[in-house]
């Protein structure tokens, strides 16, 4: 059941004190020739409404306005009913994101341990072809809801039907991956059936003797990890962190079930309302896939850096990275941010280029192969943790790689 609020035509007396009251400006007043004392009608513009209640108090005297919550989904609280490990199949665009098929392969480790199936949700539109892949990189079975309405994603349509259809099938654990898909509507969906969410996992295992899943991500700005269990509900609920895990190896010849789910549009309120999406063109190189990254820092001292980190980059066919910092300060777009409130990134080789190299950047990249730091503090945590730190000036050292990768290349400098 989805959030309910409406007026009452007979009770309400056009006073229009929640009109005032809304925050969101969801109230419109309108006329009603028809009444016998010309009286107005609040009207309620249901993509607007927040279900805040503020409109609900201001009417309270009157009573016109009635709202129904979403009750939390009521789980089983019988833990043994609960069986199956599940993985969110993110997708955009009719592509699969890469992190759910690291996340099928941890999902089948965990499955074995359980002796359960693995399972995967997909929810799209005209999507239906991409469910045998999923077969074909270890579920057993896909949950798949196809429709219009998934055409884009949104998170209240696409949380209603995953929390609805976690209710009616019951698995012990939900993965996703924790992108900015994952970040925004896994904790809807573990609000709405009433169970905890572990964010920004770095390593998953299992309990044997209790089957609670061993959660562990960093936590105080990554200083320590923490491993967090949840005992006493389920499912248990992960966002995982890209590029922790391996991917899952695709095998054509694994046959499974693909479980068609109907979908009642008309129960579904989405409060937001799909614009248009826009691409990135600033990224040559996919920074989540990439083999080679050059990030920029607060060291490059100003916007125009970027172009000597571009050029870098491009010399080395990598991907353009950034710290928190420079992102701050609007010298880069946000999509190229790596750390702990960015993109994880695990390539062979890392350039980080006057990054000093704080623990909430080191959580983003610190499974890169090789690390290359030029920075002038050669104290910094960056040049401590290098596999190749070269101290002084970058805008001296970086133009000299530049030119010896040309030189190597036979290219005309």
């Amino acid at each position: 059941m989805s959030n309910q609020i409406a007026v009452s035509a007979d009770k309400c007396i056009g006073c229009g004190l929640c009109f005032k009251a809304c925050p969101f400006n969801a109230i419109s007043m309108a006329e009603r020739p028809t009444h016998p004392r010309k009286l107005k009608l609040a009207v309620i513009d249901m993509h607007t409404c927040t279900f805040c209640g503020a409109c609900v108090d201001s009417c309270k005297n009157i009573g016109a306005i009635t709202m129904i919550k979403d009750a939390p989904a009521v789980l089983d609280t019988d833990l043994s009913a609960y069986r199956g490990v599940w993985v969110y199949a993110e997708q955009r665009h009719g592509e699969i994101s890469p992190v759910v098929y690291e996340l099928l392969n941890e999902g089948a480790v965990l499955a074995r341990k359980l002796s359960v199936p693995l399972s995967a949700v997909l929810i799209g539109d005209n999507i239906e072809a991409k469910a045998q892949d999923l077969i074909h990189h270890g579920a057993d079975k896909v949950y798949l809801f196809d429709a219009p309405l998934f055409i884009e994603f949104q998170d209240d349509s696409y949380s209603d039907v995953l929390s609805h259809l976690i209710v009616e099938e019951k698995p012990e654990i939900v993965l996703m991956g924790a992108t900015n898909i994952g970040r925004s509507f896994a904790s809807r969906v573990a609000a709405r059936i009433r169970t905890g969410l572990t964010a920004d996992c770095t390593a998953l295992d299992i309990d044997p003797t209790t089957r609670n899943l061993m959660q562990t991500r960093p936590a105080f700005g990554g200083n320590i990890m923490a491993t967090i269990l949840s005992p006493r509900h389920r499912p248990q609920m992960s966002t995982v962190r890209h590029k922790v895990f391996k991917p899952a190896v695709k095998d054509s010849s694994r046959t499974g079930t693909i479980i068609k789910k109907g979908v009642n549009t008309a129960t579904i309120v989405n409060r937001t309302k799909f614009l248009g999406f826009i691409k990135d063109t600033t990224a040559k190189v996919n920074l989540s896939d990439a083999d080679i990254i050059v990030s920029g820092g607060r060291g490059l001292g100003k916007t125009e850096g970027f172009t000597l980190i571009d050029e870098l980059a491009e010399a080395l066919g990598g991907a353009v990275g950034s710290s928190r910092a420079a992102v701050d300060a609007g010298w880069i777009p946000y999509s190229h941010q790596v750390g702990q409130t960015g993109r994880t990134v695990s390539p062979k080789i890392y350039f980080a280029c006057g990054i000093s190299g704080q623990i909430q950047h080191q959580v983003g990249m610190g499974s890169s192969e090789i690390i290359v730091a030029i920075n002038k503090d050669p104290s910094c945590p960056m040049m401590k943790m290098a596999t190749f730190a070269i101290e002084g000036d970058l805008y001296e050292v970086i133009p000299w790689i530049i030119k010896e990768i040309k030189k190597a290349r036979g290219c005309q400098i």
